[in-house]
């Protein structure tokens, strides 16, 4: 079985990537928060995407009460997440001190587009912590009660 992130979550973290890229390119303070904030967020949107989104992808089936043996295939993804729980989060706080240092930078350079990216992301981080990652779970631990597992 093919596990892909449900779209709207792909395309928010494609306009997250663009939206911080532009903000790379500054100069001075933005710029070199904003490639701080790159720096930490990168590999955990390569985590995020590789085994912590997937899941997401079966709720809509397993919200219609279908499920299929082939589903079993998404419980190393949703192990890997709970297992790397502890992990993620402590990256977000990471992520989100860097990207309060962003946000300090566009105020004081009168930048406020820059801000609000931060405090979106902020936002797209609690997000993530509470509902994302522990719907992911829910899908392998109900997947696995389903497929006697």
């Amino acid at each position: 079985m093919k596990l892909t992130i449900p779209r709207p979550l792909q395309l928010e973290h494609e306009e997250l990537h663009d939206q911080l890229r532009k903000a790379t390119r500054e100069t001075g303070d933005i710029g070199e928060a904003a490639k701080a904030v790159a720096k930490v967020l990168h590999p955990h949107f390569v985590k995020e995407e590789e085994y912590a989104l997937p899941p997401l992808g079966l709720l809509t089936s397993l919200a219609k009460g279908e499920v299929s043996p082939d589903m079993a295939a998404v419980l190393p993804l949703t192990e890997k997440l709970k297992a790397q729980l502890k992990e993620m989060l402590a990256e977000h706080q990471s992520i989100v001190a860097a990207l309060r240092t962003l946000s300090d930078a566009a105020k004081r350079e009168n930048k406020p587009e820059y801000a609000e990216f931060a405090d979106k992301l902020i936002l797209h981080a609690e997000t993530e912590e509470e509902v994302s990652y522990p719907t992911a779970i829910l899908i392998g631990d109900y997947l696995k009660l389903k497929l006697n597992k």
